[in-house]
């Protein structure tokens, strides 16, 4: 027996295509992910906190491939909150750690496979040689024409509407825009995100039911799929289970029906 534990019976072969009961129609243009339990997937083993961690980067590997194959074209996930930096020093230090030692590792992987990486959040307060990973990373991944894979590390979302307020201020004050051309689309125009399709999925892992400041603004109309599976359990069968749930979602905006099926025959050609 592995000292991680047996697979779970529900794990599916590790076939990329996609899932017969799935509607390639209507898949997301854009997932997001709070990655949670590590720590309980590990304290359930009697293991350290750390190896629910460095399992947890596997899940998210997992994750990223059947994203790409699954023509899923962005994935955003939430790996280190500006809340985190309260956690013990040790397990902060070693996930630092495990950042670089990721980067360094699956670069070439993520180059083979066309990802566009981007690292959304305050940056300037990580160690400086990830700092230095995460720009080579960004840099060289810019011009990929696969999967947008978004990591949010030193994010909170408070943190960054404060700081497009801040820079839509600041063009105010220089007189480069006037405060009535402000609206949700220049707003969106500042944030972490931009350039990326709001999510249309939320998947939370561990059975919590909050969004733990994350993506505050762009999750406005987003569907929530809440799972009791700890972060380094999810695998392919986890992600079908979220996606079937989203195409068994009726998606309104706010209208009603009756309004929807006007506009989209309105539409028809």
């Amino acid at each position: 027996m592995s000292p991680f534990g047996e697979p779970r019976t529900k794990t599916l072969p590790g076939t990329l295509s996609l899932p017969s009961g799935l509607d390639s129609r209507r898949m997301p243009a854009h997932i997001a992910v709070i990655m949670d339990g590590n720590g309980r997937w590990a304290q359930q083993r009697s293991l350290p906190r750390m190896m629910g961690h460095q399992r947890g980067v596997e899940a998210l590997k997992r994750l990223v491939r059947l994203c790409g194959a699954w023509r899923i074209p962005a994935l955003t996930a939430y790996a280190f909150s500006t809340e985190n930096w309260r956690r013990p020093e040790e397990e902060v230090s070693f996930l630092m750690a495990l950042f670089e030692r990721v980067l360094e590792r699956e670069i070439r992987e993520l180059q083979e496979a066309r990802v566009r990486i981007r690292f959304l959040g305050d940056l300037d307060a990580l160690p400086l040689q990830l700092q230095a990973q995460i720009a080579e990373a960004t840099r060289s991944t810019a011009d990929n024409d696969g999967i947008h894979f978004n990591v949010c590390t030193n994010y909170g979302a408070r943190s960054e509407l404060v700081r497009a307020a801040r820079r839509l201020a600041v063009e105010v004050q220089s007189g480069h825009l006037q405060p009535d051309q402000i609206d949700e689309t220049r707003f969106a125009g500042m944030l972490h995100t931009a350039g990326d399709p709001d999510p249309d999925l939320l998947i939370r892992t561990s059975g919590e039911f909050r969004i733990s400041n994350f993506l505050l603004w762009q999750l406005a109309y987003a569907e929530l799929h809440i799972t009791d599976v700890l972060w380094p359990d999810f695998d392919q069968a986890d992600l079908e289970e979220a996606l079937l749930d989203f195409q068994g979602r009726k998606r309104r905006f706010g209208a009603v029906e009756a309004t929807l099926n006007l506009e989209a025959e309105s539409n028809d050609p």
